[in-house]
């Protein structure tokens, strides 16, 4: 009698490829790094500070480049064409709509302002407190891009559905995020940001890899086919983001250099309302998809975006707006820092109450 093998799924543990995995390694060491050489070579340092792209500009120059290398293969994951089928099951994305663009810039605004403002007063002077706030909110208004396909994997999420959670993302991000960081940073806080800033970097680390990132897709697409640009080419550029992160990472790090030498306690205490945030709207996602009765493999990934942010695109735009020495940049770097054992926590907490959801069946 003949047996029939078993897939290769239904016996392997899912697991994080090597650099995922030990993201949160890789940062702190790449922090050591940074630190060490901005004390070590202050010269060298302050030379790749003043790259800019033209004077006065904040956007420092060699940080550009590494966030297109990072964002561009990321942007090539993205199917815009599979928004076409969201009408079949529509509950799922507006959830997630709702809590990343109604929910969770706003409660991480309220939530920086009470710690750094009130909470950590005896800690942090106000005008450290403004920029961390800033650097918070600028995090949490940038929806999870690349990362959430790792964590839908891991999670059993549906693959298709989160493609389109993230594509509709992406194209409200172009129209949505400068105006909330604008209006949150100004109430939260006593500092200005200035709009045109925010449109510079919205086009440079936004408008310019989603456009290059679409183009190419179509062109290799086109030349090789889909299966091939999926389980050969992108593969290939997986190593490029990662460590075009961990040079920008060194390179903020070492631009931060004073700062974290002297206010160590301040990378503690910006975590603490940075996770808080992150639990509670993976938390409210995840109870809102149960109780519309969305099928568990919408509902994690779901809860995942919730959770996660586009920590490239908010590293970016702190530095554009408040220069690569600032506490906003610090902030944003802090959330890098703390993003891979707290996500691994949500896909352990989902996978383990999936029975929570109706069967796919019922649930639709």
């Amino acid at each position: 009698m003949e047996q029939t093998a078993k897939p290769k799924h239904a016996t392997s543990k899912k697991k994080l490829g090597y650099f995922e995995r030990y993201l949160s390694l890789w940062v702190a060491i790449c922090m050591v790094a940074g630190v060490f050489a901005g004390k070590a070579f202050p010269g060298l340092i302050d030379a790749l500070r003043r790259m800019e792209f033209g004077q006065n500009s904040q956007i420092n120059a060699p940080i550009a480049v590494l966030i297109w290398l990072m964002i561009i293969p990321m942007m090539m994951k993205v199917d815009f064409a599979a928004i076409r089928g969201v009408g079949r099951r529509p509950r799922g994305l507006l959830v997630t709509l709702f809590v990343n663009w109604l929910v969770k810039p706003f409660s991480m605004a309220f939530f920086a302002w009470l710690f750094f403002r009130f909470v950590f007063s005896p800690w942090i002077a106000p005008a450290d407190a403004d920029q961390y706030i800033a650097g918070a909110i600028i995090l949490a208004a940038a929806p999870c891009t690349a990362m959430v396909f790792v964590w839908s994997y891991l999670s059993d999420g549906d693959p298709a559905y989160t493609l389109v959670q993230v594509s509709v993302n992406d194209l409200l991000m172009l129209f949505l995020f400068a105006p909330i960081v604008r209006f949150l940073v100004s109430g939260a806080s006593s500092l200005e940001v200035p709009f045109h800033v925010l449109l510079y970097s919205v086009a440079i680390f936004i408008v310019i890899p989603l456009a290059a990132g679409v183009l190419l897709r179509r062109w290799w697409i086109g030349r090789r086919g889909k299966l091939w640009f999926e389980e050969q080419l992108l593969p290939r550029f997986a190593p490029v983001s990662m460590t075009a992160l961990l040079v920008t990472l060194l390179l903020i790090f070492g631009f931060q250099a004073d700062n974290i030498t002297g206010k160590f306690l301040h990378v503690v205490l910006i975590a603490v309302p940075i996770l808080i945030q992150v639990y509670f709207n993976s938390s409210l996602t995840y109870g809102l998809m149960r109780l519309f009765r969305v099928e568990y493999a919408v509902a994690a990934p779901g809860a995942l975006i919730g959770a996660s942010n586009f920590f490239e695109l908010a590293v970016a735009t702190a530095i554009a707006l408040f220069g690569p020495g600032s506490g906003a940049a610090l902030a944003t770097v802090v959330g890098v820092l703390i993003e891979v054992p707290v996500m691994l926590s949500v896909c352990s907490f989902c996978n383990r109450t999936r029975h929570w959801f109706a069967p796919p069946q019922a649930a639709a």
